[in-house]
């Protein structure tokens, strides 16, 4: 190919690039919340009138507050436009009509999906090249999740339904002040520690259901003290994706908790969430067995070592291979070696191999 044939496929591939990227989920990054974040979309190129004064497009931009920010759903209206000192319109009729902007920002109201147009004029009536998004407009909360409780041997199972196509359920340990994203369709708990759970899902678009509480220490709920006995520990329901595992544990009196991973599952994290102690560290190990047999030979064992205040949130399986986190029993060990008690919540969370 000559230079000339290799400069025009350079030139058609690079439209086709524009092309594709050119609806309001093809950039950005950040974070599920969306946060801060701003997704920017390119310019879509569209042919001059000749002889035509072309200026130079703005740049739009908008707050993805949806769980991806790849899809363009978003909660968020308000769009920025940077256009470097010229006047600037928009269309939400694909150009059928234009309306003028002021300032760096427009709202879009009215939730549904949306195309919108943007471009750059001045008062002779020349224009940009016109930026061109998709996007789906969504500001209603969702439902309260419906929750079904009850009891399979020593965990209490709640189940939930009414989860919005594309949403996640999260829960919090601590009133609402802080909230961790669930997998599956039910939270399972063991334990006799936890006052309260709460429950809420999240839909595509980042917005909120209305929180339900659940008494942990109602009389309809099992409190469980995990066993103290390393060969007959205490055993989660099967068939879950999520556990919370908590206690109370003191000099003497370990917590010994095991669980299956199915096949087609694998275990993906393990993670302290909850963590009230005057003492700052306790322990903790994992042993792939059905029992905790390894006593402190910690060849034996699968990852293993301190517990406290610093560790909240850490998944202390991230440096172990997936090879072995798969099909299998897992038994936890969580001991207190001081004379002040601990009390502890672990989460526990199987995903699809």
């Amino acid at each position: 190919m000559n230079q000339t044939n290799t400069c025009f496929a350079k030139f058609v591939l690079s439209l086709s690039f524009i092309t594709l990227l050119a609806s309001c989920g093809g950039g950005g990054g950040g974070g599920p919340s969306g946060g801060s974040d701003t997704t920017t979309a390119p310019n879509a190129q569209t042919p001059a009138a000749a002889g035509a004064v072309i200026l130079k497009a703005p740049v739009l931009s908008f707050n993805d507050t949806g769980l991806n920010v790849t899809d363009g759903v978003t909660s968020n209206g308000r769009w920025g436009v940077e256009s470097q000192g010229i006047d600037w319109e928009f269309s939400l009729d694909q150009g059928a009509s234009w309306t003028r902007g002021s300032g760096a920002f427009f709202e879009v109201a009215g939730d549904g999906a949306k195309m919108i147009w943007v471009r750059a004029r001045d008062d002779a009536g020349n224009t940009s090249e016109i930026v061109r998004v998709n996007c789906v407009l969504d500001t209603t909360p969702p439902a309260a999740v419906a929750i079904s409780g009850q009891s399979e041997g020593v965990t209490n199972t709640f189940k939930l339904s009414g989860i919005e196509p594309g949403a996640r359920w999260e829960y919090s340990l601590d009133e609402q002040s802080s909230w961790s994203a669930g997998l599956g369709s039910a939270l399972g708990t063991l334990g006799n520690h936890l006052s309260r759970v709460w429950l809420r899902q999240v839909d595509m678009a980042g917005n909120v259901s209305t929180a339900q509480g659940f008494d942990l220490q109602n009389p309809s709920v099992l409190s469980h003290e995990a066993s103290g006995v390393p060969l007959m520990p205490s055993t989660l329901a099967p068939n879950l994706q999520t556990y919370l595992i908590h206690g109370v544990v003191v000099s003497g009196d370990a917590d010994y908790i095991s669980w299956d991973i199915p096949k087609g599952q694998q275990l993906m994290s393990v993670r302290l969430v909850q963590y009230v102690s005057e003492d700052a560290v306790a322990f903790y190990a994992l042993q792939p067995s059905k029992v905790f047999d390894a006593g402190v030979n910690v060849s034996r064992m699968l990852v293993y070592g301190h517990m406290g205040p610093i560790d909240l949130a850490r998944n202390v399986l991230a440096d172990v291979p997936k090879s072995k986190l798969g099909e299998g029993p897992m038994t936890l060990w969580f001991q207190q070696t001081g004379s002040l008690p601990t009390r502890y919540a672990i989460e526990v969370i199987l995903s699809p191999a």
